[in-house]
């Protein structure tokens, strides 16, 4: 008689992986995430002198740095991801609505909880700080939700993407974005008003999709990516080097010319050498996330990506307070122990971080009884939810720019639950 040993939850979860499903795209998000919490944990310059809270930046501190952002600047393989995972769950003669707001449905459930937490925290903290206290708070805590309004947006374009044909018709589309990018950098620069290019925020981070669309339907061979990738990475240095653009591609708080409120050409070439790249490895990433302890870490931080994301700032915030509370603040650059400081600031918001994930992550798939009901319109029903979809992921880009605190930040607020529960009406049968 034997007995077989019980199934270690890696091989179990190995097993249980659909074998068509691309791993690569959920390594390219998982490490893209990673590199954004650690990045904005290594960025933040914080303490508490007697002139109360003070909040620097890194790279703002030490401008020499800037250049590394062209190597951590990897919001694109979010969006590269997002376009190739669309593409792999639409199916033609769905109706466009409700596949979009199916998407939203995951992509917004831990949102929801995430304002309602904010909520109930800055009322506390009007009550105990003072009003100017928690509306200062009120106008960080929902700036890294830009990423989630333009999501919603340039993921509505995805069903039309997968329309495209060959590797020409990508090239044709990602040349043209480029090219609409750049006329609007020039008219921003022409009449100094950045918003005049605000349409780039949509145009820059398409680019990214198109290319991820183009990756799920094997239209892009590897060595083609990977020329490309050269040609891209060379144009973004020459702009660089030849156009009115500052070198770093993340807010410093110090920058003349920001490379990414509204996104500019500089960003956009950013955008196109790193997906394709991307491309390029992705055979040897795909076959790297088959090894079964490799999947299991992936396909859990996946499981709680949203989480991650919304999250990490507050726990950043924790982590930075904490040491300050035993006297260990990485905010003088010129410190001695700087560099080491900061190492342990690092150290302890991954501890921090893991703990936050076990607790908060199971929220991303606790459905929503009314929310989460199957979308089942048709026709213009359908249609009309996926347009209120989209003007939601609208105000949540207007939520981010004008934060939890006063008219406008309210307006925007009450815009996206407003547009989202009407999506939800739309999409009923």
């Amino acid at each position: 008689m034997t007995s077989a040993k019980p199934m270690s939850a890696a091989l179990r979860l190995d097993a249980d992986t659909p074998p068509d499903r691309d791993r690569a795209v959920d390594v390219a998000r998982l490490a893209a995430l990673v590199v954004v919490m650690f990045g904005h944990c290594a960025l933040l310059l914080a303490t508490i002198d007697d002139g109360g809270v003070r909040i620097g930046n890194l790279l703002g501190a030490l401008p020499a740095l800037a250049p590394i952002t062209w190597i951590v600047q990897v919001m694109p393989l979010f969006f590269f991801a997002g376009g190739a995972a669309g593409a792999y769950g639409w199916h033609a003669g769905q109706p466009w609505g409700d596949w979009l707001f199916t998407r939203a449905q995951r992509l917004c459930r831990p949102v929801f909880w995430y304002l309602a937490a904010w909520a109930v925290g800055l009322a506390i903290a009007a009550a105990t700080l003072g009003v100017e206290s928690a509306q200062g708070l009120g106008r960080e805590s929902v700036a890294l939700l830009w990423f989630l309004g333009v999501y919603l947006v340039v993921l509505a374009f995805v069903p039309a993407l997968t329309r495209l044909h060959s590797g020409g018709t990508v090239a044709a589309v990602v040349a043209t974005l480029l090219a609409v990018t750049a006329a609007f950098d020039a008219l921003r620069f022409a009449v100094g008003e950045p918003l005049s290019a605000v349409a780039n925020f949509v145009i820059v981070w398409l680019i990214p999709v198109v290319i991820g669309v183009g990756y799920a339907r094997r239209l892009i061979a590897e060595r083609v990516a990977l020329g490309a990738a050269v040609v891209a990475l060379a144009a973004q240095v020459l702009a660089c080097a030849v156009g009115p653009y500052e070198v770093a591609l993340v807010v410093t708080g110090t920058e003349r010319v920001s490379n990414v409120s509204p996104p500019t050409l500089l960003l956009a070439l950013q955008c196109t050498w790193m997906s394709l790249l991307f491309v390029a490895a992705a055979g040897v990433v795909g076959r790297w996330a088959t090894r079964p302890r490799v999947w299991y870490v992936v396909a859990t931080g996946n499981g709680g990506a949203m989480t991650l994301y919304l999250w990490h700032i507050p726990v950043i915030a924790v982590a930075a307070f904490a040491l300050h509370a035993v006297g260990l603040d990485a905010y003088d650059v010129d410190a001695q122990w700087f560099w080491a400081l900061l190492g342990l600031r690092a150290a302890v918001f991954a501890v921090l971080m893991l703990v936050a994930f076990r607790l908060l992550s199971p929220l991303e798939h606790r459905k929503l009884s009314w929310w989460d009901a199957p979308a089942r319109a048709e026709g213009a029903r359908s249609t009309a939810a996926g347009v209120l979809i989209v003007l939601a992921g609208v105000a949540v880009v207007l939520l981010a720019k004008n934060g939890l605190a006063g008219p406008a930040g309210i307006a925007a607020l009450a815009g996206f639950l407003v547009t989202a529960a009407l999506a939800r009406i739309s999409a009923c049968s």
